[in-house]
């Protein structure tokens, strides 16, 4: 995320402009808050859409993440390949399971995810979070940009 310069203040034919002078100070801490509340959210709401099996890739997008940062990474290997839910298997043997160092080719065969501890678990879960929840994010954040 960008800061906001500080503008310089302006004269000209007995026109004075004069900005505050925390005005950028200012602007930069209300749009962090904002930005660390709507990347907290987004993670907290794909959580009911991710799927879950031990809990390591939900975790993952905790602890990958500089909350504040606007961008959600899971660093799990297996993470590219559950949020777009097509199977992927070995190009050398054709199992799901590949050796260190072999590569893995998509198939058109979707992955079928276990809906026991997240019952609304799919593919491309941020998306999903997205289209049921961006109205939700983004009245919370325009409450914290009211704020003084």
């Amino acid at each position: 995320m960008s800061n906001i310069q500080q503008p310089s203040n302006f004269q000209s034919d007995g026109m004075n402009l004069t900005w505050n002078r925390n005005f950028s100070r200012e602007s930069n801490a209300k749009f962090s808050d904002i930005q660390k509340y709507v990347d907290s959210e987004c993670i907290r709401l794909m959580a009911q859409y991710t799927p879950m099996q031990t809990g390591m890739l939900q975790r993952n997008a905790i602890t990958s993440i500089r909350i504040g940062s606007g961008k959600i990474t899971y660093n799990s290997p297996y993470a590219r390949y559950q949020y777009y839910g097509r199977l992927m298997v070995s190009s050398v043997t054709g199992s799901a399971w590949a050796r260190y160092g072999e590569s893995k080719v998509l198939t058109g065969k979707d992955l079928n995810y276990s809906k026991n501890q997240h019952p609304k678990a799919q593919k491309l879960w941020f998306e999903t979070m997205k289209t049921n929840h961006k109205e939700q994010i983004l009245r919370g954040a325009a409450a914290i940009a009211r704020r003084r």
